[in-house]
């Protein structure tokens, strides 16, 4: 029987969700050529996906949880610079 923290569970969903959103960021930039916001986004991804690894290595389990997480950040921060460039066509879905 594997034992679940329901709080942990949920930092790490949110952690996960939040560091994806920052790498998309930092690739955003490096695609850009901004090189401050690429670097100031790549130290704040470092220090976001700290947590995530270190409370998800102890139970597998918390994988599944940075899975979920790390989609919904991702898909959150294409969606929020999706709209910053305005619609593109049929094939940005």
């Amino acid at each position: 029987m594997v034992h679940l923290e329901p709080w942990l569970a949920v930092g790490v969903l949110v952690s996960t969700a939040a560091t994806d959103a920052v790498y998309v960021m930092f690739n955003a930039a490096v695609s850009s050529q901004r090189r401050l916001p690429a670097a100031t986004w790549s130290s704040v991804w470092y220090l976001l996906s700290a947590f995530a690894v270190i409370s998800y290595t102890k139970n597998w389990v918390y994988v599944c949880f940075a899975a979920v997480g790390s989609w919904i950040g991702a898909y959150v921060s294409m969606t929020v610079l999706r709209r910053a460039k305005g619609p593109r066509g049929p094939e940005a879905v």
